[in-house]
């Protein structure tokens, strides 16, 4: 007996053979995507590892002490790297419209270090990944200050640009939240902080693995 194809059944001779089912494209990408969560992590040694810790406890004193770079020539340089995706976003999300094209700047300054830990993430390269997530967090405490700016208004902006120009002042506007600035920039602070304690606190778990292997 002959059957005739279908999308389940193949066309064969005598009982029908069902075919599997291929995931379709969305499941076969997030199957890529997720691949390398089953790899192991590259090992630590521990000169690489001190020589990191050094640097986030340096960074960590700095953030602390000295954010916005006014003492620091790290620290400014550092807030100017990040200014640079800061103003890159403004216009890549300008097509979304006034409010995202507004908040574009801060999801610019946290997407590329995003991207950069992901990348780490996907090699298994746990040293890259913790200097990635350090950077994200970090950005946290950037962000943070603009934010408890929105209402006194102390910050120079870029250009010499008045409130009108000012980011968290137009979205805390717009979303109605002005009277919650102090709250909404601790929040963020607080959790750039837990971000960043958390990625040495997990770069020392790694060591020690790749140390009792």
């Amino acid at each position: 007996m002959k059957y005739r194809p279908s999308k389940q059944y193949l066309e064969v001779e005598g009982d029908p053979v069902p075919q599997e089912n291929e995931p379709g494209k969305l499941a076969q990408l997030w199957a890529h995507a997720v691949e390398p969560a089953s790899w192991p992590w590259k090992p630590i040694s521990w000169i690489p590892f001190a020589v990191t810790s050094v640097c986030f406890a340096v960074l960590m004193y700095l953030l602390g002490t000295d954010l916005m770079g006014q003492n620091s020539v790290l620290m400014r340089f550092l807030h100017r790297v990040n200014l640079v995706f800061h103003e890159f976003g403004h216009p890549a999300f300008s097509y979304f419209g006034r409010t995202l094209a507004i908040l574009g700047g801060t999801l610019g300054q946290l997407l590329i270090p995003l991207v950069v830990t992901v990348a780490f993430w996907r090699q298994r390269d746990a040293l890259g990944f913790a200097v990635g997530g350090f950077w994200f967090f970090e950005n946290f405490l950037d962000v943070a200050v603009y934010m408890a700016d929105a209402k006194v208004l102390m910050l120079p902006l870029i250009g010499g640009l008045g409130s009108e120009a000012h980011d968290w002042r137009n979205l805390f506007t717009i979303w109605d939240v002005l009277g919650h600035t102090e709250t909404i920039a601790g929040t963020t602070k607080a959790l750039g902080w837990i971000g960043i304690f958390s990625v040495w606190a997990w770069l020392g778990w790694r060591w020690l693995c790749s140390k009792n292997n």
